[in-house]
Parts: C-alpha cells; structure tokens; sequence
C-alpha cells in the first residue's frame, strides 16, 4: 500500500484541506486447479428497441458466457420487456443444463416496454435463492433503453443496488446502443459494486460479457475497504465510492469485490481543525477484505499545524496534484455535460471554467496539469452547444 499527501504543513487557523493519495494492488489468484464456484444471472432486455443484431448478439454473447461455466457454477437468465420471464431458473451449470439454457435463448425475440427494475430484481432474487457468504454473485444487466415501466426513479433503483451490495450481490450494466439512460444503468453498478459499460455497437457486447464474467472467477478479495482513522478530522473521497464513518472517528469507503493484481487509487480529501503551531494531527490508513487476502500494514501521515507563510511556501507532491485534477476534472465534465442536456450552455461552461482556473492556479510548469487545462479548454467549447445522443455518452 503506498499513501501520499499534496502537502505536510496546516494551517493553526483550521480548515486547511489537504489530499491523500492511496494506492495498492489485489494479490496474484492462487489459480488452485479448482477455484470457488461462482453465482451469475444474466439479465436480457428484450423491449422492441432490442430487435435485430442487438437482440441476435445479445444472445449470442450470454451462450458464450455459458460455455465458460464449469458445473460446479449456478446461473440463471432472466428476460423482460414490460414483462419478466424467467427463461432458466438458478441451476447449476452442468452440461444438460447449459444444452437446455442455450436452446431457451436462441429463441428469445425482442417485443414491448420496458420494466427494467422488474427485469433486474427478478435476476437478483434468482441469485438470493442460493447464495453463499463470501461467494461471488452477479448480475449481469443489458439493455439498450430507459426504465418506463414499474420503478423508474434512479435513485430508488440505486438505494436496491446497495441493499443488494450489502447482502453479497453486486450488478454490472450494459447499455447498448445510444438511447439508453447512461445515468440509471451507471448508477446501478455504482451503487452496486460492479462496473458499467456503454456498448456504443453490438459487436461489443460478445467481448466485454467475457471480460465480465472472466474476472468474476478470478475474484481475490471479497468486501474489500479502506479504512481512515481521523479523530477530528472531516474525511471524504473524490472517487465514486460508498463512504461511511461509526462517529467516533474511524472512517471506511467500500471498494467492493477486487480481481487479481486489480490496481486500486483513492483520492481523500481530508478538512482539518485549528491547532497549535508545531502541534500535529494524525491519521491512519488501511485497507481490509473479508478474507484477509490484503495482507498490508496500516501506515500513518502527520501533519504539523504552521503559520500562513510556511503553508504559502511548503512545496506539493505533484503526483498527489495530478490525481486531484483528474478527479475534479472528470466531476467537472459531468456535471457540465447534465447541464449541457439541460439546455443551460453557459451554466455548463462556468462549470468547466472554474474548475479550469482552480488547475491553472498549482500547475505550475507540470506538463500533465497543464495538459488537464488544455483539455477542460477544448470541453469548454463542446459543452457550449447542443450535443448529439452518442457524443453526450
């Protein structure tokens, strides 16, 4: 685990806020010649959009996903469009199983609405049905448009998938095509540990299933977190994690399930109090998993509490500032792009101006910081028109 922090000194007066990069990387898999059996259902959206090479590869991409399963592995397919059907029920994947799977989805058509909170739960309750503690569970979702059936608001959806999260069963989106609402499938396989991909044409959708599904069985770490304790210090994180504090100072943001040699960075923004001049503030860093396979020590950063001149001339740890700008960058260029939907272009281009001049102002001469304006200036003059459905994905 390697933690660094943009700057050492604080301010006696309070509220210096500093950063904190923190990095590490998952362990190697074992590859034991019999690994865990893993849990997965596939969730296939079958709504009128879907009709054509989308549905086509859509199901040729799930009947690859099942020749990769050994028989000591559980799945189960779940089809909707304003209706759920589940075409196998959560069965082990043996090889008569998987013939009969492969037969059901071959003749799946596409026609309807789409419901695809009924659709996604459903895939989720077949996972429920036979899941075992620290065993890998996922659902796979893809769908090519918007709820417009049954729960429809994100976030209610999003408050599921972390109910699902905390019960061992993360979700990973699809969206295919560029109608789909990027925004509720993203905030589906945030809120629920897994990750979401934009399948910009179907011929993607073989490829990154596999990608998917390969790394479910190379899982190293369950329930994995960074830990932070700060007495008296506020923390958060830049970075779209789930963060959560037990009052007494302790801190922890949930990374979720990490795969082999999984590389991992968090920005933390840390507020800190007043204090003495010379006197220190603390806090320690480490990182759990529910197995112990992250063997890292904890390790700690002293800051000391300085005037305003030596906080004014103290120097920056420029790789801590590179983080820092491309999260806020990257926040920058959302937010800008859901005003720029909205119709408000100049609202959407402060957006990126501000956070333009916030770099610029600790740049200095660094090539990668300046760069990072250099294209928040190109944004700028993109956000300031209407965009088309798939530049805006």
């Amino acid at each position: 685990m390697n933690i660094q922090t943009d700057r050492t000194l604080i301010r006696t007066e309070g509220r210096s806020v500093r950063y904190v990069l923190l990095s590490f990387a998952a362990p190697d898999s074992p590859r034991a010649s019999v690994r865990e059996p893993i849990n997965v259902s596939f969730v296939i959206d079958r709504s009128g959009s879907m009709s054509g090479s989308k549905i086509r590869l859509a199901r040729e991409a799930v009947i690859q996903a099942l020749r990769t399963l050994k028989p000591s592995d559980r799945f189960s397919i779940v089809s909707y469009d304003d209706e759920v059907d589940v075409l196998v029920p959560s069965t082990l994947a043996g090889a008569d199983s998987v013939r009969a799977a492969v037969s059901k989805v071959e003749g799946l058509e596409a026609g309807g609405s789409t419901d695809l909170a009924a659709g996604w739960l459903k895939g989720c309750e077949q996972l429920a049905t036979h899941h075992q503690r620290d065993q890998v569970a996922r659902c796979l979702l893809l769908s090519d448009g918007h709820a417009n059936h049954g729960i429809t608001d994100r976030g209610e959806l999003a408050r599921h998938a972390e109910e699902l999260r905390d019960r061992g069963i993360t979700t990973s989106t699809m969206g295919l095509g560029a109608d789909f609402d990027e925004h509720l499938l993203e905030g589906l396989s945030t809120a629920g540990a897994g990750h979401f991909y934009y399948i910009e044409t179907p011929a993607q959708i073989p490829d990154c299933l596999a990608s998917e599904l390969g790394e479910a069985l190379e899982v190293v770490a369950h329930d994995a977190e960074v830990t932070i304790q700060a007495a008296g210090i506020k923390v958060t994180t830049l970075n779209r994690f789930r963060l959560r504090g037990d009052g007494a100072g302790r801190v922890s943001v949930r990374l979720g399930d990490l795969v082999s040699r999984q590389e991992t960075s968090l920005v933390l923004r840390l507020e800190f109090p007043q204090g003495a001049p010379g006197h220190t503030a603390r806090a320690v860093f480490g990182v759990t998993d529910a197995r112990g396979a992250l063997d890292a020590r904890d390790t700690d950063i002293l800051w000391t509490f300085a005037d305003h001149h030596a906080n004014d001339v103290q120097p920056r740890n420029v790789v801590v500032d590179r983080a820092v700008a491309a999260l806020y960058a990257a926040q920058a260029q959302a937010e800008a792009l859901a005003l720029n939907r909205a119709g408000d272009y100049d609202a959407a281009r402060a957006r990126i101006g501000a956070t333009r001049r916030r770099i610029m102002k600790y740049a200095g001469e660094d090539a990668v910081l300046r760069k990072s304006v250099a294209d928040l200036e190109e944004r700028d003059l993109v956000y300031a028109h209407a965009m088309s459905p798939r530049l805006s994905k």
